[in-house]
Formats: C-alpha cells, sequence, structure tokens
C-alpha cells in the first residue's frame, strides 16, 4: 500500500490528465510527463485527486492507500 502520491514515470505518456485535473498536486516536466509538485506527494485534501488518477490513459498514479 502506499504512502505518497507517485507517477511510474516508465508508464506515462504525458496526456496531462492529471494536471488538468488537479493542477495543485500534479503538473508536467520540461518533457511534458507527468508528476507530482514538490511537497504535495500527500494530495493535501485536492478534491480532484482521484478522478485525476482515474483520468490517468495508462494508470500511472498511484494513490496513498491503494
Amino acid at each position: 500500500m502506499a504512502d505518497r502520491i507517485s507517477i511510474d514515470s516508465s508508464v506515462c505518456i504525458g496526456s496531462s490528465q492529471c494536471a488538468l485535473r488537479a493542477p495543485g498536486v500534479f503538473t508536467s516536466d520540461d518533457d511534458g510527463f507527468g508528476m507530482v509538485i514538490p511537497g504535495r506527494e500527500d494530495g493535501a485534501g485536492e478534491p480532484m485527486l482521484k478522478e485525476a488518477a482515474r483520468a490517468c490513459p495508462v494508470q500511472a498514479i498511484t494513490l496513498p492507500g491503494e
């Protein structure tokens, strides 16, 4: 079970769905791939966090407790 939000960079295709749905937690790196904003790995109550994970077309996001 994960205790922090993470994105599997070997799976991410850079669709940016995470950053569009939960911009307080996710952003894109210089190459356009998703990344968790430093210091936001706990999600900090972001209401769209689960929706952002569901929107990932390749299921690259792991949420705490999953």
